[in-house]
């Protein structure tokens, strides 16, 4: 332990030379970070130091070359140096990328295969059963796929889209229910969008997102245009296009605000849904403000609608927002607050297991950023056993692997094992 204090202290004393020498005091430097000051006094004085994503914001803001504050730097190679302490963190970096590196999506299935072909231009290319299904029974299929994700049922859902998406594009050729098909398609390609999501495949998010959204300005529902951009700034947020993504949800999320109380549930949890998405894109943003205002109207709409159940057309609720003002707590590097807005929903049941595993994980983010990998890895396995495939996904890989290569000495055998049977070697 004496060595990894002895890393963040000079981690902290590069920031604070850093900021001398331009001249700024910590007030000043938070604040352009979006913190209070005594977030960066707590850094400069080597505590904090294992938030990655906060080390980032000081490292652009200061100017300050990611290598000396022991991250890996995505560009040219650092000349060698001769220091056998920046050698050493810079060994540390390179341990952690090459674990990261291990843990990249490979996608490359049958089943994902067939999906992505799915989502590709072509003739009509259904079952043959299309023509002989009507309204009703396709839309119960898309509700069946809707559940399977909700359950983490991955590979399932993977294997039931392609053939779904097929018949909805041949039963759409019936212009008796052009709106309603485009309807139902458009929620079908926005369930593939975030299937790709969660399978670290965003190329191809991209191309299932664009058919989701022209399926949904070909319904004519407002609900179902709210949820494609919803999915459609997921997409944005996760290639850091974090303003667009803000920008998109409150330009839209305005257009469908107000008389909350006289609003349908679904409506309700389409706008629900679509605030919370600011909530993620705003926080991994950085921006305080942004935050709290998607949040805060989020709860307002909160207050007449709760669907919570795997089966519900959309998932949103009071826990729901609670959720997110979890993740945003992380994302802002504040793991205190995040485990305390945690704490009431550890003592909740939440019936939607990809909304309990989200928890956990979350919970297992905010103890990574304390240091406290054994908590941290008790938060992923019950995170595993809410929803064992959500904890495959490459995101909470590469938190495992994080987690592995910080425990240098090895003094929790049992998160090594369980990173080897994620598939991610430490």
């Amino acid at each position: 332990m004496a060595d990894v204090k002895t890393e963040a202290e000079k981690i902290g004393e590069a920031i604070k030379h850093a900021r001398q020498r331009t001249g700024r005091s910590q007030t000043d430097v938070a604040a352009a970070l979006g913190y209070h000051q005594s977030k960066l006094s707590r850094l400069e004085s080597g505590r904090g130091t294992e938030d990655t994503r906060v080390l980032r914001a000081v490292a652009a803001e200061l100017n300050i070359p990611l290598h000396i504050l022991g991250l890996s730097d995505p560009g040219p190679s650092v000349e060698p140096t001769d220091d056998p302490e920046t050698e050493d963190m810079r060994r540390r970096t390179f341990l952690a990328a090459s674990i990261a590196s291990l843990t990249a999506p490979t996608p490359a299935t049958a089943a994902h295969d067939d999906l992505v072909r799915a989502l590709l231009p072509s003739p009509r290319t259904g079952s043959g059963q299309a023509g002989a299904l009507d309204v009703g029974s396709l839309e119960a299929r898309v509700a069946v796929a809707r559940r399977l994700f909700c359950t983490c049922d991955y590979a399932e859902l993977e294997a039931t889209l392609p053939g779904l998406l097929a018949d909805l594009r041949e039963a759409a050729g019936d212009h008796r229910n052009e709106a309603e098909m485009a309807g139902l398609l458009a929620t079908a390609y926005q369930t593939s969008t975030s299937l790709l999501l969660k399978q670290g495949d965003h190329g191809n998010a991209w191309l299932a997102v664009g058919r989701a959204l022209a399926e949904a300005e070909r319904s004519c529902d407002p609900v179902v245009l709210a949820s494609s951009v919803r999915v459609h700034a997921h997409v944005l947020t996760r290639e850091k296009h974090t303003t667009q993504a803000v920008t998109l949800v409150r330009h839209t999320a305005g257009q469908l605000a107000g008389s909350y109380d006289r609003r349908p549930p679904r409506y309700l949890a389409a706008v629900g849904l679509l605030l919370l998405r600011g909530v993620t894109a705003a926080s991994t943003a950085g921006d305080r403000a942004a935050t709290r205002e998607f949040l805060d109207e989020a709860q307002d709409v909160a207050r007449y609608v709760a669907l919570d159940r795997p089966d519900a057309w959309a998932n949103f609720s009071p826990t729901n927002v609670a959720l997110h003002a979890v993740s945003a707590a992380v994302a802002f590097g504040d793991a205190g607050i995040a485990l305390n807005t945690a704490a009431p929903l550890m003592r909740r049941h939440i019936p939607v297991p990809e909304r309990r595993a989200a928890l956990w994980v979350e919970a297992a983010r905010a103890y990574n950023q304390q240091g406290r990998l054994a908590d941290g890895y008790q938060a992923l396995r019950i995170a595993e056993t809410c929803a064992a495939q959500d904890v495959r996904r490459p995101a909470v890989r590469d938190l495992v692997a994080d987690m592995a290569a910080r425990d240098r000495r090895r003094t929790l055998p049992e998160l090594h094992h369980f990173s080897r049977r994620l598939g991610v070697p430490a």
